[in-house]
């Protein structure tokens, strides 16, 4: 999933901020006040792709599975299923059984009645994903995998579904049996299974909300949406259907936090906070103060504030705490390696820096060459991230520590590199193309203070190699735009895992997922038979073979230039129980709020 690293409107904020005038309420109570760095898109797990409306999205719908919220590693656990699928046929059917009596949020789409989730549900909700007329951001992930699907897909042409279509593919054996059947064995679907993207949907809201579906989100999640103020708030109210569920994760003995969040959230309903404000701060250091005022009651620490807020060992830059002055307000600090690799690409459909042969790959490589990414991870992130030095970040299956394929910082040979392409320097003192004709590279670039660092360093990288450079700005959904229409050279970007699985990271360089989570376009014969053969494979061996590969053409042809992995720093007020950040879904259903204090 694409996420980017924070316009603050105070009067907005403070008039927004609520507070439960009840102690202890018998059902949910209080009030939650978080915030975002970027613009919720919708609601409608269908439509919608980005980190900030899923996180709407994954409290509103219910998945078949989701995750143990205290294990680490992750685990995978039923949800509103009665236990783990039933994989037969060689990993190519997954049969599903929903568990009776869980309800959809009250809409006057029901007419008054009751709404029960059952297994057309998903059947419905699938589908969906696969219709062209939705234009889903995951239909990448279900397109061409079920059986009798491409048909009727194909019937539709460029219209809507016949949703009434019955298909191998995707059934419902009876009112509670979901069963999909894939056309390949596909070892990664359970856990696809439980992106927020594949809750569930009632099919008579969808249909009376035709309109604008991404406005009026209904599931069987533990919360609805009661407020939606684009580009400034949602509002969010635990949901009176919500099934009875109590919390009963296991901690692990060697973990403090997980202990702690045991020991203060064990047999508790969830969820048990009524109310979740979901602040738009786009600008770091305004959600900082927010928070210090306790306008916020969760945030993290923003890269400016880690001098102030953070005590450093200088010879271990990972051996850090929270400074004793905020120890003393009660705050508490958590630390936490995200499963996510930062990168800037290029854009391989460009005449300028796309491209295969030998002097468009010399023309990438040195620009990477002269990225100073030490710099970079020393000064903005203040020591705070890993360089990445493969595609698979670790703590995902997959992963290879013993490979590093990113180049080396070495201007003085960047630019060797270009001369011997031919990249000659001009009268103005700036390199021409190989042709004689003008060489100049655009950069998309986003509005807050942390890009205009980030700008310094690429215009650095730049003069170091003496190619010119422009910035495109813009807000991210405006580049992201420009991007799919291939009007961007260069933007730079995080992906962060929807699944714990290396799939879900070398998907971004599988040629027909372009325009969805391949974002440079990259398209290499070789590099797709390979990823292609890879989802036949459990994790292990064989498949390593491969992604190790893949990760070595990758950095052979460079559509993208490395970044790093963040630690991020979260904090919050003594009165938050039951947080602990997790790496794949949100924490706010798990958490209550101590309103003595």
């Amino acid at each position: 999933m694409i996420i980017k690293d924070k316009f603050f409107k105070a009067a907005l904020l403070a008039a927004a901020i609520t507070t439960s005038g009840s102690l202890y309420a018998a059902g949910p109570h209080g009030t939650l006040n978080v915030d975002i760095d970027g613009p919720a898109t919708g609601f409608d797990p269908a439509k919608v792709g980005d980190n900030y409306s899923m996180q709407v999205v994954g409290n509103v719908y219910d998945t078949l599975l989701t995750y143990d919220y205290l294990a680490r590693p992750v685990k995978l656990v039923p949800n509103v299923i009665e236990s783990m699928p039933q994989i037969t046929n060689g990993g190519k059917t997954y049969t599903f059984k929903i568990k009776p009596g869980i309800y959809f949020a009250d809409d006057p789409a029901f007419k008054g009645k009751k709404r029960e989730l059952v297994a057309a549900d998903y059947v419905y909700s699938l589908k969906r994903i696969l219709d062209k007329t939705i234009n889903s951001p995951t239909n990448y992930l279900l397109a061409g995998k079920f059986v009798g699907a491409d048909k009727l897909v194909k019937a539709a042409g460029n219209g809507p579904l016949n949703y009434d279509t019955k298909i191998e593919g995707i059934k419902a054996l009876d009112k509670y049996t979901l069963q999909l059947n894939l056309k390949e064995p596909n070892f990664n679907f359970s856990v696809i299974m439980a992106m927020p993207s594949f809750g569930a949907v009632a099919r008579e809201v969808i249909e009376a909300n035709a309109a604008n579906t991404n406005a009026h989100p209904v599931g069987t999640g533990p919360y609805t949406l009661s407020d939606w103020k684009p580009g400034n708030l949602i509002s969010l109210t635990a949901n009176p259907n919500f099934r009875h569920k109590v919390f009963d994760f296991k901690p692990d003995p060697s973990d403090p936090v997980s202990v702690k969040v045991a020991k203060e959230m064990h047999g508790k309903t969830i969820p048990q906070i009524k109310n979740i404000n979901i602040h738009i701060i786009e600008e770091e250091q305004p959600a900082w103060l927010a928070f210090l005022n306790k306008q916020l009651d969760l945030s993290g620490i923003p890269q400016p504030a880690y001098k102030e807020a953070l005590v450093m060992n200088p010879d271990n830059p990972q051996d850090v705490k929270l400074a004793k002055k905020f120890v003393d307000q009660g705050i508490s600090l958590q630390r936490t390696k995200l499963l996510e690799i930062t990168f800037y690409f290029f854009n391989m459909e460009d005449p300028v820096v796309g491209g295969y042969t030998p002097k468009k790959i010399a023309l990438r490589r040195a620009i990477a060459m002269a990225y100073p990414r030490a710099e970079t991870i020393a000064r903005i992130r203040r020591g705070q991230a890993t360089p990445v030095n493969y595609i698979i970040p670790e703590g995902v299956a997959g992963h290879n520590p013993n490979v590093t394929s990113a180049v080396q910082y070495n201007p003085a040979k960047a630019n060797a590199l270009l001369d011997a392409a031919g990249y000659k320097i001009g009268a103005d003192g700036f390199r021409t193309q190989p042709d004689g004709s003008p060489l100049s590279v655009e950069m998309g670039t986003g509005t807050a203070a942390i890009d205009r660092e980030w700008n310094e360093f690429w215009q650095q990288t730049f003069d170091a190699v003496k190619i010119k450079l422009t910035f495109k700005t813009g807000k991210w959904n405006e580049l992201a735009k420009m991007n799919r229409e291939g009007k961007l050279q260069m933007w730079g970007l995080a992906w962060f895992a929807d699944y714990p699985d290396g799939d879900n990271f070398m998907q971004m360089f599988y040629g027909p997922n372009t325009g969805d989570s391949n974002w440079s376009g990259f398209n290499l014969p070789a590099v797709n038979k390979e990823y292609e053969a890879s989802l036949k494979l459990p994790d292990g061996p064989e498949r390593q073979k491969l992604y190790d590969k893949i990760n070595k053409q990758v950095a052979q042809y460079q559509p993208f230039i490395m970044g790093d992995t963040r630690i991020s720093s979260s904090v919050t007020h003594d009165y938050v129980h039951g947080y602990k950040k997790h790496p794949i879904i949100g924490s706010w259903r798990y958490m209550s709020l101590d309103e003595k204090k």
